[in-house]
């Protein structure tokens, strides 16, 4: 049986069209949310690699004002920015309200996981339609392909007949509804867990920025405001 994909398009009852309208649909999105979520990795990465350098120097010289000012300045375009900037800031202010370095920085590390928390939300911002049209497109490609067997025999039954030449390329048909359905939900999971683990990777390597600073502001690395 040769695959005529217009044949198939045109032969389909609405049913069956329609899930087939909404696996291209859930399809596109995924390519569009993986797209977004590695040029969103890259430049985050690209930034950040560039804030580091430029605030390499005022972190060695303990100087907390000239840091903060480089962070506030990057800090809407770097994730990095944003966690040295939360993390000192909270530091100095607590510091400045007369409590001891230890207390400050554990102020500083709750912020920072706060701030965390937020990052994470916004990195993962996406993922769920990686993961549902992964979990759900075998099922409507299913559901696709009942609606197109039912046609096949609706199709018989007003023929008042029919053998397996008749049936066999209709329901043939509505079988690649149900690997239409597979060939969306592979990719959508192999994706999914692919850019889980960028993901997942990138924010261990802020949350150990965030470490290295706290640890910094115990030992006074960056001075005290009084």
């Amino acid at each position: 049986m040769d695959l005529d994909i217009l044949h198939m398009w045109e032969a389909m009852n609405p049913v069956v069209k329609g899930v087939v309208v909404l696996l291209t649909i859930e399809g596109i999105w995924c390519v569009t949310i993986t797209v977004d979520r590695l040029l969103m990795l890259m430049t985050s990465k690209r930034r950040s690699r560039k804030f580091a350098a430029e605030v390499a120097e005022p972190m060695e010289r303990g100087d907390a004002t000239a840091v903060m000012q480089v962070a506030e300045g990057s800090m809407k375009k770097s994730h990095l920015a944003r966690f040295i900037y939360e993390g000192v800031k909270t530091f100095q202010d607590n510091v400045a309200l007369g409590n001891s370095s230890e207390r400050a920085a554990d102020f500083a590390t709750r912020n920072l996981e706060r701030t965390g928390e937020n990052l994470s939300t916004n990195l993962n911002k996406g993922m769920s339609v990686l993961a549902t049209t992964g979990s759900t497109a075998p099922f409507i490609g299913l559901l696709g392909t009942v609606f197109g067997i039912l046609g096949a025999f609706k199709v018989i039954g007003s023929e008042g007949g029919g053998g397996l030449s008749t049936i066999g390329p209709l329901i043939g048909e509505a079988l690649y509804v149900t690997g239409y359905g597979l060939m969306v939900a592979i990719p959508a999971v192999m994706l999914f867990y692919w850019l889980s683990g960028l993901i997942m990777k990138y924010e261990a390597g802020l949350a150990n920025a965030g470490s290295e600073l706290v640890d910094q502001l115990e030992a006074g690395a960056l001075g005290d405001p009084r």
